[in-house]
């Protein structure tokens, strides 16, 4: 039918957003958001010198609104601090090691350490201000 086509076009435009999503989340992008767990934190905590985790849960809505936040803010800060996301019903361990009590929060790690901390949901120029704070850079 010829009134399909902007039908068409949207979900043309769904499959390619998903599929992009898909792929960020299998590979990997430079400016990416990486998924931390209880068993690599260590890690990821050595190998990342300036390092943003936002500690979050799927059924918190202030977590939802944060998550872009940071996903925008990866990109901008790029090959500068990586950000990570941390499952906090999935990552006990962790929640636990930093005594956080109220999601979303972000924890600031500079060369191992954490430097700051941000508790709740913050507007995008609030928290990009901590992340320069923290680590220097713009």
């Amino acid at each position: 039918m010829e009134g399909d086509k902007p039908l068409d076009d949207e979900l043309q435009r769904l499959r390619e957003e998903r599929l992009r999503k898909l792929e960020e989340r299998l590979m990997g992008t430079p400016g990416g958001v990486i998924e931390i767990g209880d068993a690599a934190f260590q890690k990821v905590l050595q190998e990342h010198h300036a390092l943003v985790v936002d500690v979050w849960a799927e059924w918190c809505g202030p977590c939802r609104m944060v998550a872009p936040v940071v996903e925008d803010l990866a990109r901008d800060f790029a090959g500068r601090v990586t950000f990570g996301k941390c499952n906090v019903d999935e990552n006990p361990r962790i929640a636990a090691s930093f005594n956080i009590t109220a999601i979303p929060t972000l924890l600031f790690f500079a060369n191992g350490t954490l430097v700051d901390r941000v508790v709740g949901a913050l507007p995008k120029e609030a928290i990009k201000a901590r992340v320069m704070r923290a680590f220097g850079t713009g």
